[in-house]
């Protein structure tokens, strides 16, 4: 209860607890989601970031073992017990790597795991028309994350917001936020643990990219056969759990090389689609007919991927998968 009133003030905190008593009685566990609730309406009021409902758990994610082992490993990382031990609070991950392979539900799992409210900043919305507005925001934003520590920060697609920063045309203000952003990421010592996201990466200042920034960097490439295996199973138990085993996962597996995650559930609702339309259940025929019909993104932006990719393979960031080579050439 004390943890979740942080970041309240007073006033607040004691017209909160003053309505449960009120409505119960007395105070329970379950009231902290009305104190929840208020911490929603507090950030709302800002127009700065968004109090995001995170539901998905770490067994939502198909493959990506390296990033599973390095997060679960760090779960009580937040914990009095990790402070008396004297481990500093986890800093954050920069998550790099194709679109649809699972960034985005990987910071909403996190915070699902953690028990940690889960905020999402729209980079876009720092920047206003007044002078002086954008760096006032972007303080203002870092104030009250703090404040509502512990929490998980989700800034996703990073690279588009500072993509060529150099000021030009804005009178720098561009440069001034990123660089407020960059201190803070650096100096910072609250439990506000930042997961960033990017689609390009040579679009990303070098100076986000030194470490000190972020705890780790990690590319999250195409699934493996055997991470496709792990995606559809995810997928078919949400979907049929029922009935998974009339479904050929192996061979669904084996005949979509280079699908993302994405386009794997994609995939699925076309075959739904085909299905409910001959009022029937869908197959694993149908699933393949689907899969047929789809190019993924890998085909048709194979030269930015293959620079992604080649890029990993260079030791710049940790692999989030165990399995696969990044050696290989994006089949045409």
């Amino acid at each position: 209860m004390v943890r979740s009133c942080q970041g309240l003030s007073i006033e607040r905190i004691r017209r909160v607890l003053a309505k449960a008593i009120a409505t119960k009685g007395q105070l329970h566990a379950d009231d902290a989601e009305l104190i929840l609730e208020e911490k929603r309406q507090t950030i709302r009021q800002t127009q700065i970031l968004d109090f995001y409902p995170a539901r998905e758990n770490i067994s939502d994610i198909g493959g990506l073992d390296n990033l599973k082992e390095w997060l679960l490993r760090r779960g009580s990382a937040f914990s009095d017990r990790a402070r008396q031990y004297g481990l500093p609070h986890p800093r954050g991950l920069l998550l790099v790597g194709i679109q649809g392979t699972g960034k985005s539900l990987t910071a909403k799992a996190i915070a699902h795991h953690w028990h940690l409210p889960l905020l999402r900043l729209d980079v876009g919305r720092l920047f206003a028309g007044l002078v002086g507005e954008s760096e006032s925001r972007t303080r203002q934003m870092i104030q009250l994350a703090e404040a509502l520590a512990p929490c998980v920060l989700w800034i996703d697609e990073i690279d588009k917001a500072f993509a060529g920063f150099d000021g030009k045309g804005d009178s720098g203000t561009t440069s001034r936020v990123f660089g407020t952003f960059i201190t803070w990421l650096a100096e910072k010592t609250s439990p506000v643990f930042v997961v960033a996201t990017a689609n390009n990466i040579q679009s990303l200042p070098p100076e986000l990219l030194r470490k000190g920034r972020f705890d780790e960097i990690f590319f999250v490439g195409l699934p493996s056969q055997e991470e496709r295996r792990a995606i559809f199973e995810v997928h078919l138990l949400r979907l049929r759990s029922h009935s998974i085993k009339n479904y050929d996962v192996e061979r669904l597996a084996y005949e979509t090389p280079d699908f993302s995650g994405a386009e794997i559930e994609q995939t699925l609702i076309e075959a739904m689609h085909i299905g409910f339309s001959q009022n029937r259940d869908f197959t694993t025929d149908d699933i393949l007919e689907s899969a047929s019909q789809m190019v993924p993104l890998a085909r048709t932006a194979q030269a930015q991927i293959q620079i992604l990719q080649d890029w990993a393979a260079a030791g710049k960031a940790r692999l989030a998968s165990r399995y696969g080579s990044l050696s290989r050439r994006i089949q045409g």
